[in-house]
């Protein structure tokens, strides 16, 4: 009598189901090249049985372990939830499975899990902007490990990317801001050194003041962590300046937020007193009060064209194609004319 509690075989599920165990195979590694009937019959008896495919003899047979991993800069709040939820997603479809860390910002950090995850056997790596040594570069391909850059687009990048211009993005925004006849502007930006995104969004807010007649070094430009209560710090130090901004452009719609939150605290009424934009576009940015203008980013067709690529780079068909996507700025609530000044 057989032991009860060994695992189920490939063979296990082929005799329940009544197939053969190259079908079982198909179903659980290409579905769609298996009838609907037959699938859907051998996904009752995997369910039934309890099977679970054996990954070390698919890791040897096709000389892939079908994971993929994903250093993000944070888990701290929800700024690259949306896209990598959708890409995650697509490598389901894809027979993939996802493996995430975070660097918290540091280079270090993000070397250290880089080769970490090369050592696990990943296929191959998104990374999120191209701000990073080159030895890195130079790792990943002595390793022959495909690697593709989001959240960033950089056209003569060492990597190719799926991602978004974020220096025209923050320049677009900015224009905005400016047409509304903001002439004080400040901004609340991320960290900008290893952020290559953070600062092409500082330089996109610069180029926007200089080509429309106004002085960017007059302009304060205050740097912080991607965080509410920085946000918050940071206008009310904004506030406290002489003469006081009348628009407020943060680096993303969490300073947005935090600045948001102190204007309340001090009484300040937004936007009648103050503009205050965001980026990113995110459920945040829709919720408070007065909802933010924002930089609308597609994360979820970034997420899953990333991963497309990707796996296409991993199984050969692709040398990893570069797409920049398009952002547009999302009129609501906190943008508003400046308040007239007394003569």
């Amino acid at each position: 009598m057989s032991d009860s509690r060994t695992a189920p075989t490939l063979n296990d599920v082929a005799r329940e189901a009544g197939v053969s165990t190259a079908t079982v195979s198909r179903c659980l590694n290409a579905p769609d090249k298996v009838v609907e009937k037959t699938r859907i019959r051998v996904l009752k008896a995997v369910d039934r049985l309890g099977y679970t495919p054996n990954f070390a003899a698919q890791v040897m047979a096709a000389k892939r372990s079908f994971t993929i991993g994903a250093i993000i800069p944070t888990m701290d709040n929800a700024i690259f939830a949306r896209g990598l939820q959708a890409f995650q997603d697509e490598l389901r479809d894809r027979g993939y499975t996802l493996l995430v860390s975070s660097s918290v910002y540091s280079p270090e950090i993000e070397q250290e899990q880089i080769r970490a995850l090369v050592a696990r056997g990943a296929d191959g790596l998104l990374l999120i902007g191209h701000d990073r040594p080159k030895e890195v570069y130079d790792y990943l391909d002595q390793h022959q490990v495909p690697a593709l850059v989001a959240w960033s687009h950089l056209p003569d990048a060492l990597l190719p990317s799926v991602g978004f211009d974020n220096h025209g993005a923050l320049r677009g925004i900015t224009e905005k801001v400016i047409d509304m006849g903001h002439r004080n502007i400040a901004m609340i930006s991320g960290v900008t050194k290893g952020n290559d995104r953070a600062r092409d969004r500082v330089k996109g807010l610069r180029d926007a003041l200089r080509e429309n007649g106004l002085d960017p070094e007059q302009t304060t430009v205050i740097e912080t962590s991607y965080d509410i209560e920085q946000g918050a710090l940071a206008f009310r130090d904004l506030m406290a300046s002489t003469p006081r901004p009348t628009a407020i452009i943060c680096g993303n719609d969490v300073l947005a937020v935090g600045a948001i939150r102190e204007a309340h605290k001090l009484g300040i009424a937004v936007p009648d007193e103050v503009s205050i934009t965001g980026f990113d576009d995110m459920e945040l940015a829709n919720v408070v009060t007065p909802s933010v203008t924002t930089v609308h980013v597609p994360h979820r067709e970034m997420g899953r064209k990333a991963a497309r690529e990707l796996t296409e780079m991993v199984a050969g068909t692709s040398k990893g194609r570069s797409t920049c996507l398009d952002t547009s700025v999302v009129m609501r609530e906190s943008l508003g004319p400046p308040p007239s000044q007394a003569r």
